[in-house]
């Protein structure tokens, strides 16, 4: 049986690229460069890359980037994007947990949720992290976004979805999981309704540090993650709905 997240976006990518957290591509991709001292000849892998908005514009910018992603619907998006744009990205499908890549990145990114948290399991949610670390060269960078859990902490995950346009019903955050179960309503790219049941795990800044430290990054920096805006000048606060995490080897 097919999990929530790889349902949500089966015949979806129209609608993703409508969704309100893909408007501010452009000011996270000057921030990517920046991390990666706008060295172009850095290669750069996308996990859990969607429809292929970061990687695109990487690649305009004339980054080696390969794309990686669960959905082939998002995929087919992404490839087309590449070809309207003129340039050169490899897309795969292929699962976050297990993946194999031939060659080893300057710099990985995960954004908005892509792959990680999204597991069923902090085992799983971890094996990310561990793949993603074995794609890096000795030095290389990992710039991702998470689900803080001092957001729902102090306030309604489900009127927070709501107020964004997505419609959330019966949130429950597990105080002992740090886990919000939630019912979503979602229409696909052909106007068809599914109603999914939705398990996201949100991580506290010291859980990440941790599991970073465990997998060898010698610095860790968590910042807010304001769309569009990334920036290390932004300290998290309970009021940020996702922590910006970049770590270096």
């Amino acid at each position: 049986m097919k999990k929530w997240y790889e349902e949500v976006f089966e015949n979806y990518a129209e609608g993703y690229d409508r969704e309100i957290f893909t408007r501010g591509t452009l000011g996270e991709v000057d921030f990517i460069e920046a991390e990666a001292g706008g060295d172009r000849r850095k290669k750069i892998l996308d996990v859990g890359c969607g429809t292929g908005r970061h990687a695109v514009e990487l690649a305009k910018r004339g980054y080696e980037v390969i794309g990686l992603d669960l959905s082939e619907t998002l995929l087919g998006k992404a490839r087309a994007k590449a070809a309207e744009a003129g340039v050169k990205v490899e897309f795969i499908r292929a699962d976050a947990r297990n993946f194999r890549v031939d060659t080893l990145f300057d710099l990985a990114i995960m954004i908005c949720e892509g792959a990680f948290p999204l597991m069923e399991t902090d085992e799983m949610n971890f094996r990310i992290l561990e793949n993603v670390t074995r794609a890096l060269k000795p030095g290389g960078k990992l710039i991702f976004t998470t689900l803080s859990a001092l957001f729902p902490l102090f306030h309604s995950v489900k009127d927070f979805l709501n107020a964004g346009g997505q419609k959330s019903e019966g949130n429950t955050f597990d105080l002992m999981t740090f886990r919000d179960h939630s019912k979503l309503e979602i229409a696909d790219d052909d106007g068809r309704v599914k109603t999914l049941i939705c398990d996201e795990r949100y991580y506290t800044p010291s859980e990440i540090t941790w599991l970073l430290k465990c997998l060898g990054f010698r610095t860790i920096a968590i910042h807010c993650a304001t769309l569009g805006k990334f920036s290390r000048a932004d300290a998290l606060t309970p009021e940020d709905f996702e922590m910006l995490v970049i770590a270096e080897r």
